[in-house]
């Protein structure tokens, strides 16, 4: 009997194209079936904020070509990015939600602020396993390559 693949939100807080996103992505397509709900700008420090008095819009994107993940562009935050994929877009339950990389630390007091960390736990209120990613450097040089191995060991050991 063939196990079928789990699936695997991705989302984050620094916006959908920056670099801990995108890491984030390549290690996900190597695991599971991957859709990203991300906010189309940073959105750093909102904390668990969700838009109430506004329209979200939610766009279908395409930033890696050949990447095998389907992404989508949101105007909200990183806790309405995890409400509009579990609630409009994905077809079925998430195995695992995943967040991040956050580019800098979300440690500590951090983590009530954090967008990223955020983001993880509206996936936990709604029963979704969730895991927040965070690198401890803020460069804008910051090099997410050697995090690749230890996020798939989580994400592995989490899943099993």
């Amino acid at each position: 009997m063939s196990q079928k693949k789990p699936l695997i939100l991705v989302t984050n807080d620094d916006g959908i194209t920056a670099p801990g996103i995108r890491a984030l992505i390549e290690v996900m397509n190597t695991i599971g079936e991957v859709y990203v709900v991300a906010p189309d700008s940073p959105q750093s420090g909102m904390g668990h904020a969700i838009t109430v008095n506004d329209t979200l819009f939610c766009d279908k994107v395409v930033i890696d070509k050949d990447a095998p993940q389907k992404e989508y562009s949101c105007s909200g935050t990183p806790a309405d990015c995890v409400k509009l994929a579990t609630n409009e877009i994905l077809k079925r339950k998430p195995d695992l939600c995943v967040s991040g990389i956050n580019h800098g630390s979300n440690s500590s007091i951090n983590v009530i602020y954090s967008g990223t960390m955020s983001a993880a736990v509206e996936a936990g209120t709604t029963g979704i396993p969730a895991i927040g990613f965070s690198l401890c450097d803020y460069s804008l040089e910051a090099n997410f390559e050697p995090v690749k191995k230890y996020v798939k060991q989580i994400v592995l050991q989490c899943l099993e």
